[in-house]
């Protein structure tokens, strides 16, 4: 759900416009200074304003200019526009400029660089009108990021004194999270929320942005386990850092007057690739749905003859922000294959039908899966999602599993191709440490990447 949709409407609006009057302002600067013509209305000038504006909002939308406008800096958004000009500008001159009749090429360059300087200029000044307004407003404590504070010792009531003196205090805090249930020395200052344990619950109640925890870097056991649980969304997280984490260049100054904290879940993936990802992900499983129509009725003419029992098999898995949802697979067991229980596969388990260790090899039973990925429920490539059953005893051992629940399962993933199927739950955090590479450098390259792998051990049928 998009955060502050009044202020992104009026941006989107504010954009809308900007667009709308340089389109209007090179039309008439091109007839009357470059094609030396009297200005004279025409249905391409009409044309150019009711779909030029949606092309530049389509464009904004990629770079993910709305994803979040409330982080919006003016540095930050000078680059948006610059960058967005520039693809803009060479995307408009071949779609409605280069068929154009002219006297010279001359007149190309001309226009491409008007074109360029209007749009930059008219959308960039409102811009920075807007930002600088909202920045001032959020620095203010106005329109602060809602903040709490994860602990109540003597080292949260430090880290909320420093920032409550700081000139620019960006934080709105509206409560406090205590650890160990005996610390809330911050009671006289900051109302309190509750413990930990109800973590999820608070959040979600106070619509909290920025989470910062009053712990020091070092203690690693508790910090490890309540970021894994903060992590995923919009949340910001922040934690204090120690000399060393100064030292290794990981504080990152953004802002002069800002206090010593790290900011923990920076994306590795910007908004624009997230953005392509999801549209490929659609594009290629319409596309390979369609393609594999009569692999499908092979496969299903297969299943059903190998052993009696259905076609499909569906079994609930826990998907982004651990949302469950019913993955669907060709069936390469007999039925009732865990009457007595959840149980992993392995090499040799006497419960894969025939044709089931073949479709394993060859990875076809996971075919199915693109319905998943068209809907919403999972990607091409993501961390493969598990059964709440396992996660619940992976995250008693190492409770980072659960930063693999913060982004859509994948068909496919860098643990799949690197390990395979684990056979025990040793075997899982094994692979769950491929995923956390991925996770922590995921990029569209790296998809490919993983996508290019999986298609050879298909070909190849080397899967495990």
């Amino acid at each position: 759900m998009q955060k502050h949709p009044l202020l992104v409407f009026f941006f989107i609006l504010l954009d809308w416009c900007s667009a709308l009057i340089s389109w209007w302002l090179f039309y008439y600067a091109r007839k009357t200074n470059i094609e030396q013509m009297p200005y004279i209305t025409s249905d391409s000038l009409y044309w150019g304003i009711a779909i030029v504006p949606i092309i530049w909002l389509l464009l904004y939308y990629l770079q993910g200019t709305y994803h979040d406008i409330k982080r919006l800096y003016r540095f930050k958004l000078v680059n948006l526009t610059f960058i967005g000009t520039v693809i803009g500008s060479i995307a408009l001159f071949f779609l409605l400029l280069l068929d154009d009749e002219i006297s010279g090429y001359q007149v190309y360059y001309k226009s491409i660089i008007l074109l360029f300087g209007i749009h930059f200029l008219v959308t960039l000044i409102p811009r920075l009108i807007f930002v600088t307004v909202l920045v001032k407003r959020i620095q203010s404590g106005r329109n602060g990021f809602s903040t709490v504070l994860i602990g109540g010792s003597d080292k949260a009531v430090e880290i909320y004194k420093e920032i409550n003196q700081l000139p620019k205090n960006i934080y709105r805090f509206i409560g406090f999270i205590n650890i160990n249930g005996v610390d809330r020395q911050l009671e006289n200052d900051l109302p309190y929320l509750g413990h930990i344990d109800d973590l999820e619950r608070i959040l979600q109640e106070n619509n909290v942005e920025e989470a910062i925890i009053a712990l020091e870097s070092t203690e690693h056991d508790k910090l490890k386990s309540i970021v894994s649980r903060l992590e995923g969304g919009d949340l910001s997280i922040k934690i204090l850092p120690d000399m060393y984490d100064i030292l290794s260049g990981s504080v990152k100054m953004t802002n002069i007057f800002g206090a010593l904290l790290i900011q923990l879940n920076v994306e590795t993936m910007p908004v624009w690739q997230q953005t392509l990802k999801r549209l490929m992900d659609v594009l290629v499983s319409i596309v390979a749905i369609i393609l594999l129509l009569p692999l499908y009725l092979a496969m299903a003419i297969a299943v059903k003859i190998s052993s009696p029992g259905p076609i499909f098999f569906l079994q609930e898995r826990i998907g982004r922000n651990g949302k469950a949802f019913s993955i669907v697979k060709f069936r390469t067991m007999f039925v009732d294959a865990e009457k007595l229980g959840p149980q992993l596969s392995s090499a040799n388990d006497p419960r894969i039908t025939p044709i089931g260790k073949y479709m394993r090899k060859l990875r076809l039973d996971e075919f199915p899966q693109f319905y998943n990925v068209l809907i919403g429920d999972m990607s091409l490539v993501g961390p493969r999602p598990e059964r709440q059953f396992y996660i619940d005893q992976i995250i008693q051992i190492e409770p980072q599993y659960l930063h693999l629940t913060k982004v859509r399962p994948g068909i496919t993933s860098w643990g799949q191709v690197k390990y395979g199927y684990a056979e025990n739950v040793d075997q899982m955090l094994q692979r769950m440490k491929f995923d956390l590479l991925y996770l922590k450098n995921r990029t569209l390259a790296l998809d490919m990447k993983i996508m290019l792998y999986t298609i050879l051990i298909i070909v190849k049928a080397k899967g495990k």
